[in-house]
C-alpha cells in the first residue's frame, strides 16, 4: 500500500497490508490479551494513557509532521490538533474511575441493589483521516481505560499515524495484546466486519456507515457511527460585528481545507446585513494563504483524498448553472497536488448540491433570509444532524432556533467546536451513539445489575 503525500502525489513510503493470516493472528492475540487488561485496576489503565499523552506531547513537532505529509493538513493545525486532542486524556483523569466505579443503589430496605460496568472485550475501531488524533482518541483511548482491547485500523490516508499511536500505546505500558494498528484499505475492513469483535465503532461517511451497520447488524454487538453533516449557521441581524462573524464563520468552513464532519457546510444571513456580510467573509477567505502544508504560514492546503476534486468541482459548476453567485475560487489548481481554491458562492438555494450534498472541501454556500422562521424552515431542511449554529446577541432568539434543530449538538456564537465534557453525537444521516462525556467512558461497557438479598 502506497503512502501517497497529497501535496505533490509523491509517494512517502510503502507499508505491507495485513494479509487474513496475520488479521487472523491480532484478533486472537487481543482477545487473550483482554482478559488480563480487564483484570487491572482503572487507575493502572490509566496511568497508561496518561504515560501515552505526555509521550505524544514529547513528540509533538515529528507527529506533527507525519501527519501533515500523509494527510496535507496544514502544520499549525496539526499540531494545534495533537495538543488539542489531550483534553481528552485531562477528561478521563478527572471523571474515568468515578463513571467506571460500581453504584451502589442507597435507601433499599430489604435487597442491596448496585450496578457495575464491565468492559464489552475486544472492539473495532476503524477510523478516520481528517483529525486522526481527535476522533482516534474518543474511541480507543476512552475504550482502554474501560478494560478493553483493540483492533484500531486507521484510514489508510493516515496509516502512518495510526502506527505512531501503537508504537507510543506500548511505550507507555499498554500491552501489544491488548491494541493492535490493522492495516490496509477496504478489503481489511471487510474482514474485519466478518471477524468476532463486541463492538464496532466508526467514524466517516454516512454511506459506509450504513453499511457497516447492515453489515453487523446480525451479530447484535454494540454499534457507534460517527458520520457526516450538512452543519447550518445563521447569522442574525443583531450580531455585535458583522466583520468578526464573518471571520469565525469562514475559519468554521474552511479550518482543515474544509474536510470537518463539524465544518459549516450551509450560511444563512439575515437580510439586514446580508450584503456586509458577504463582502467580508470574501475579504477573509481571500487572504487565506494556499500552498506547502509544511509551511507555518499556510491556511489551506491539499485535499486529502483525490477523488474529492470533481465532487467539489460538480458543485460548483451546479450552483453556477442554478443561478449562484460565485465570488472567489471555484477551481482545481493545476499543478501537483489536491489543490482546490477556496471557494464562495452567495445567493445560493436549496436546489443546488452545494446546500444539500456534503461538501467535504474548502467551498461554502451562502443564502439570505428575511427572518428566524425563514432561517429555521432551512436549517431544517436536511438528511443530516450533527451541529447547528446560531450568531446573535441574543440568547433568546438563539434558543429559539435551537428547540427546533434536530442536531447533536448546537453552538451560540462558536461552531466546528468539540468538548469531552459533553456527548458528542449525530442524528438521522449523521450517525448512531455517542462519545466523548460520561455516556461516551461508558459506551464501552455492559452495565449488570445485582439484587442481593439475605435470607
Amino acid at each position: 500500500m502506497d503512502i501517497i503525500n497529497p501535496a505533490n502525489d509523491s509517494i512517502i513510503t510503502s507499508i505491507k497490508e495485513d494479509s487474513i493470516e496475520v488479521l487472523s493472528d491480532k484478533i486472537d492475540h487481543l482477545r487473550f490479551g483482554q482478559k488480563e487488561w480487564a483484570k487491572q485496576t482503572v487507575a493502572h489503565r490509566l496511568k497508561c494513557i496518561v504515560r501515552f499523552g505526555e509521550l505524544v506531547l514529547e513528540n509533538v513537532n515529528e507527529l506533527a509532521t507525519i501527519l501533515s505529509e500523509e494527510t496535507g493538513k496544514p502544520i499549525q493545525q496539526s499540531i494545534n490538533e495533537i495538543k488539542g486532542a489531550q483534553n481528552r486524556i485531562e477528561h478521563l483523569k478527572l471523571n474515568a474511575e468515578k463513571w467506571l466505579a460500581e453504584e451502589v443503589i442507597e435507601g433499599l430496605e430489604t435487597t442491596y441493589e448496585k450496578i457495575t460496568y464491565e468492559p464489552l472485550g475486544v472492539i473495532c475501531n476503524i477510523s478516520a483521516w481528517n483529525f486522526p488524533y481527535n476522533v482516534g482518541y474518543n474511541v480507543f483511548l476512552y475504550a482502554l481505560v474501560a478494560g478493553n482491547a483493540v483492533a484500531y485500523k486507521p484510514s489508510e490516508f493516515a496509516t502512518l499515524t495510526g502506527l505512531q499511536f501503537q508504537k507510543l500505546l506500548y511505550e507507555a505500558g499498554v500491552p501489544e495484546n491488548v491494541f493492535h494498528c490493522i492495516i490496509g484499505g477496504a478489503e481489511v475492513g471487510e474482514y474485519l466486519l466478518e471477524s468476532d469483535f463486541d463492538g464496532y465503532f466508526f467514524t466517516g461517511s454516512h454511506k459506509t456507515g450504513q453499511y457497516i451497520a447492515k453489515k453487523v447488524a446480525h451479530k447484535l454487538v454494540p454499534v457507534q457511527l460517527e458520520l457526516g453533516g450538512k452543519d447550518p449557521l445563521y447569522v442574525m441581524e443583531d450580531v455585535a460585528d458583522v466583520k468578526i462573524a464573518a471571520i469565525n464563520a469562514a475559519e468554521g468552513a474552511f479550518y482543515n481545507n474544509g474536510q470537518s464532519c463539524c465544518a459549516l457546510e450551509r450560511i444563512y444571513v439575515h437580510a439586514a446585513i446580508y450584503d456586509e456580510f458577504v463582502k467580508e467573509l470574501v475579504k477573509e477567505v481571500n487572504n487565506y494563504k494556499m500552498g506547502d502544508p509544511l509551511n507555518k504560514e499556510t491556511f489551506i492546503g491539499p485535499l486529502t483524498r483525490k477523488a474529492q476534486l470533481p465532487i467539489l468541482q460538480y458543485q460548483v459548476e451546479d450552483a453556477l448553472a442554478k443561478g449562484g453567485v460565485l465570488m472567489t475560487g471555484g477551481t482545481e489548481v493545476n499543478n501537483s497536488g489536491n489543490y482546490f481554491e477556496p471557494t464562495v458562492f452567495k445567493d445560493v438555494n436549496h436546489e443546488m448540491k452545494l446546500m444539500q450534498e456534503e461538501s467535504f472541501g474548502p467551498i461554502i454556500g451562502i443564502q439570505k433570509v428575511n427572518n428566524d422562521e425563514q432561517a429555521i424552515d432551512l436549517m431544517k431542511d436536511s438528511d443530516y444532524g450533527l451541529t447547528s449554529a446560531v450568531f446573535s446577541t441574543s440568547k433568546e432568539r438563539a434558543d429559539h432556533v435551537f428547540d427546533q434543530m434536530n442536531s447533536g449538538t448546537v453552538y451560540w456564537n462558536c461552531c466546528d467546536r468539540v468538548s469531552p465534557n459533553v456527548p458528542w453525537s449525530g442524528r438521522k444521516n449523521s450517525g448512531l451513539g455517542a462519545t466523548l462525556s460520561v455516556q461516551g467512558i461508558r459506551a464501552f461497557t455492559l452495565p449488570k445489575a445485582y439484587h442481593w438479598r439475605e435470607v
